[in-house]
């Protein structure tokens, strides 16, 4: 029995310093092992087989020949893959069928899972792959969403799908100024820089997957009812995760793995390609939105109506919530929203960065400058008289909203008082010059956890929760909160992160990973601080305390809980080329307090970034023929690179809740919230011309330069 001291002297805080990663030189000396790269004995490859028709029925398939091919060991189809149970609700509810891999043989859209071949080597399992010769019975598909589809409804996601209050039609009718205009947005897809990919072994009668997700509690729940096996038995492990943005949950690769170790009685690995992601992983559906503003002579709200048309597929639904960002921003007499989906032959959509709130904040944030153009008003000045004091839809008070300081920072910083509000007059050379400006919200919420610390005898200590590290630098985060609850310097803490093993904890997603997470790891620390305080003996096992934040979360005041942020941009457009060239961008944000300012300001110029890669490079083209994406790959799918942001800066605002035991807010998706809106209100103001459809292509610049109406 030993007894650690868990402080020296005075403890100087970690959070709110910046801290390199933890995990940084194993990964830039490649010590850090990704899903696809860690060893197996005996393991084999599975390589999927995707249907080349958008909708009809497998007649069938000639796997004779493919396990002829050598090293092939299995061809699993819808006749002989074990069965699935799909009858039940996980984390998100009902599963998508599309992990619930080779259960029929029907075919709801081009890319659908119709085989597993599985072989002794990757290259072996795709050579037997591409020769496996697939009869289909074709029939017509549809994959064109348009606002006036036939099978369009209300759909509830996390959110109610209408909400409505006052009369719509008799407040725009008085108003003085009214916007009405339309916006849309394409297809957007993840592209983490790692590829999904998993392994699945049985070991001594315990399934054991090592994946690439956002959440191994998650995943682990999962597979347990796909497969109905005991808890108990089944475990994930995530260590490492090469990107995320929604698209790393519960899917086909995972499933086919399990199929085959379970059938073959050894490890199996299955790994997408880019091109099987742009099918596989999910995606951002494109959208078609209708926001309409009437405001009277001081340029106040009375009217506000936002309704979103975005499509799912045929066989799951799933709704882009993009009027959720009026439903926090913006106030008014008469205030109407709406999601609506329209079923299609295309892979279901998923969660994406900033779902619903960065599609729906280009459209309502670009039609609120259209508002503040008909009004002479700032569009700033615009914004803060329309300040709401408690939830347009809620009624619930807000739990700080900062939004006005983020405003009149960014405006300082940037030098929005020496802007002439004219559009179309600034030039330099053959550039025409402008900037613009969006107002950023995303939902700072939290999800029970639970966490456990260890003190050890030689003075250090050891936090296990299954948090998931998807480049946001949680890992380093939780590590500082750790250090500070037990009053000891971050070299003592290891963080242990990444297998559901070590109990339930909210996944990687909506901006509450960290917040979750935090709260348990905090509250676990700070018990096993006290412990120590009080003289607890540590055996050589280590002394270990649990925490569950599920009561705690539970009894959290209701209240409007938001990140908010202002986003600042200067374009220079070419009338001769179609260039868009974003030549700085600013973004100041109320974000909570921040636990390490270096992999903070990372997240934030990562999401600002992104909206610059929204706003002018993003676009999946769907083609109608095929029902397949066009150029599925990063040469035919464009991102903003470096060249592409030559300065942009992102900095934050002091930001409590006092009612709040953490405090802490997402990060990961309000820098792209508001990034979109405020590169396009920058080239209305370069050139007069407004673009309500993303993204700003050069030939779109180019028909609006020859006269066309707005785009």
């Amino acid at each position: 029995m030993s007894t650690v001291t868990t402080t020296t002297s005075v403890h100087a805080p970690s959070v709110g310093t910046g801290h390199t990663r933890v995990e940084g030189r194993d990964k830039v000396t490649g010590a850090a092992r990704y899903a696809a790269e860690v060893p197996f004995a005996g393991l084999a490859h599975g390589w999927l087989v995707l249907s080349t028709i958008a909708r009809g029925r497998i007649r069938a398939l000639d796997t004779e020949p493919v396990l002829a091919i050598p090293g092939v060991l299995a061809v699993l189809d819808h006749r002989n893959a074990p069965h699935l149970n799909t009858d039940y609700a996980g984390l998100l509810g009902k599963p998508d069928p599309t992990c619930a891999v080779f259960q029929h043989d029907r075919v709801p859209h081009l890319g659908w899972p119709v085989a597993l071949v599985v072989a002794e080597t990757s290259e072996q399992a795709r050579e037997a792959a591409e020769a496996l010769v697939v009869h289909y019975e074709q029939q017509p598909h549809d994959v064109e969403l348009t606002s006036d589809h036939p099978g369009s409804h209300p759909l509830d996601g996390h959110m109610p799908a209408v909400t409505e209050k006052g009369d719509l039609d008799a407040r725009l009718a008085s108003s003085t100024f009214v916007v009405d205009a339309e916006y849309t947005t394409p297809e957007e897809h993840h592209n983490p820089m790692e590829p999904h990919a998993a392994t699945a072994r049985w070991d001594d009668g315990r399934l054991e997957v090592t994946d690439s997700n956002q959440g191994v509690t998650w995943v682990a729940g999962e597979l347990q009812n796909l497969f109905s096996l005991d808890p108990a038995s089944v475990r994930v492990r995530s260590e490492h995760v090469g990107g995320g943005f929604g698209s790393k949950g519960v899917r086909a690769h995972q499933v086919a793995a399990v199929m085959a170790a379970t059938v073959l009685r050894r490890p199996v690995r299955v790994a997408l390609t880019r091109r099987q992601m742009f099918t596989l992983a999910g995606h951002r559906s494109p959208t078609i939105q209708r926001v309409r503003l009437g405001a009277d002579a001081e340029g106040r709200l009375r009217a506000l109506e936002h309704r979103s048309v975005s499509r799912t597929s045929t066989f799951h639904e799933f709704v882009e919530p993009s009027t959720g960002a009026a439903r926090v921003m913006y106030d008014a007499d008469a205030h109407h929203t709406a999601n609506h989906v329209v079923p299609l032959d295309v892979p279901t959509p998923t969660w994406m960065r900033a779902p619903g709130e960065a599609p729906g904040s280009f459209a309502l944030e670009a039609a609120f400058d259209e508002l503040a153009e008909k009004c002479g008003i700032d569009p700033i000045e615009l914004r803060l008289r329309n300040e709401p004091e408690t939830g347009p839809v809620s009624g619930l008070p807000f739990a700080g909203r900062n939004l006005a300081a983020c405003f009149r920072e960014g405006a300082r910083r940037f030098g929005w008082a020496d802007r002439d509000s004219r559009p179309g007059v600034r030039r330099e050379g053959r550039w025409l010059l402008g900037t613009g400006t969006a107002a950023a919200s995303f939902p700072a919420g939290s999800a029970p956890s639970t966490a456990t610390a260890t003190a050890h005898p030689d003075g250090t200590f050891t936090i296990r929760i299954s948090a998931a590290d998807i480049g946001t630098g949680a890992r380093t985060a939780l590590a500082l909160i750790a250090a500070d609850a037990l009053q000891v310097a971050p070299e003592r803490i290891r963080m242990r992160i990444g297998d559901s093993d070590f109990g339930p904890a909210m996944i990687a997603g909506g901006s509450m990973g960290t917040r979750s997470w935090s709260w348990a790891v905090k509250a676990a620390a700070g018990e096993l601080r006290e412990r120590l305080a009080l003289g607890a003996d540590i055996p050589a096992q280590g002394l270990t305390v649990r925490s569950d934040t599920t009561e705690a979360v539970q009894a959290l005041r209701p209240a409007e809980r938001h990140s908010f942020g202002a986003q600042f941009a200067e374009v220079a457009v070419d009338v001769t080329t179609g260039e868009v060239r974003v030549r700085r961008m600013l973004g100041i944000f109320a974000a909570g307090p921040i636990v390490n300012p270096l992999t903070a300001r990372n997240q934030l110029l990562g999401g600002m970034v992104w909206g610059i890669s929204m706003a002018l490079h993003e676009e999946a083209d769907r083609d109608r023929a095929s029902g397949g994406v066009v150029g599925a790959d990063l040469a035919g799918y464009h991102v903003a690179t470096h060249a592409d942001v030559p300065r942009i800066e992102a900095d934050w605002i002091e930001d409590t809740d006092p009612d709040d035991p953490v405090g802490i807010k997402g990060l990961g998706e309000i820098g792209v919230v508001g990034a979109a809106a405020a590169v396009a209100n920058a080239v209305w103001h370069a050139t007069g011309v407004r673009h309500r459809s993303l993204p700003i292509r050069p030939d779109r610049v180019l028909t609006a330069a020859a006269g066309a109406p707005d785009a």
